[in-house]
C-alpha cells in the first residue's frame, strides 16, 4: 500500500526546488511543474519537445485560489463549474502571479479546479497552482494510463508520483473560453 502523505512530501518537495513532477490528474496523468517557476515551465516545453506558443493549463485546489490568480473571474464561470459533470478547463483573461511563460499570446490562461483528492491535497499544501499537461510528447497521443507513458517521458521528470494505478483509462477535461463580455465558447467537449 502506498503511503499517500509520503507522496504528498516527496513530490511538494520536488517542486519547491523547480523539479518536473510526473502525477495523476482528475483526468490523464500530466507533467507538472510549479506554475510561478519559468525555468521549470521552460524544462517541460523541452522535455516534450513543444513549442512555447502552445500554451498549457495550470491546476487550482479550489474557487479561492482561481481568484488569486486570475484579474477578475466571471460569474459564469461559477456556474459552469459548480453543474459540469465532467472536468473542466476554463481559458480566462488576465492571469495573475503566475510565471510569464504559461500565459498564451493573447493573455490568457487555461485554468482547472480540481476535483481528484489527491491533486487538491497537493495543491493546497503547496499553495501555488501546478502547471499540468498531457505525459507526452509534442505530437504523439496522448497515454490513457500510466503503463502507455513513454521511457522518454519517465525519465525525463524528476520525480514520478508513486500512485500508478489512478486514472486508469481517464478522459481530457472539457476546455472552455470565457471572454471579456462573458461570451463561452467551446474549445473541447
Amino acid at each position: 500500500m502506498v503511503d499517500q502523505q509520503l507522496e504528498l512530501e516527496k513530490t511538494i518537495l520536488t517542486l519547491k526546488k523547480g523539479g518536473i513532477i510526473l502525477y495523476p490528474t482528475d483526468t490523464v496523468w500530466g507533467i507538472g511543474c510549479d506554475a510561478t517557476n519559468a525555468e521549470a515551465i521552460d524544462k517541460i516545453y523541452a522535455l516534450k519537445k513543444r513549442a512555447e506558443s502552445k500554451s498549457m493549463i495550470c491546476l487550482v485546489s479550489d474557487f479561492k485560489m482561481l481568484q488569486q490568480y486570475i484579474e477578475e473571474v466571471p460569474e459564469v464561470a461559477y456556474d459552469i463549474l459548480k453543474y459540469s459533470k465532467k472536468a473542466t478547463t476554463i481559458v480566462y483573461d488576465r492571469p495573475l502571479r503566475v510565471a510569464e511563460n504559461i500565459i498564451a499570446d493573447d493573455n490568457t490562461l487555461g485554468i482547472r479546479v480540481v476535483r481528484d483528492p489527491f491533486c487538491s491535497k497537493l495543491i493546497r499544501k503547496f499553495k501555488r497552482p501546478i502547471v499540468s499537461t498531457s505525459a507526452n510528447i509534442s505530437g504523439v497521443a496522448s497515454p490513457k494510463n500510466f503503463k502507455e507513458i513513454a521511457s522518454a517521458i519517465l525519465e525525463g521528470v524528476d520525480y514520478v508520483v508513486n500512485l500508478p494505478l489512478q486514472n486508469k483509462n481517464a478522459k481530457p477535461s472539457s476546455i472552455i473560453k470565457i471572454g471579456g463580455d462573458s461570451t463561452v465558447k467551446i474549445i473541447r467537449k
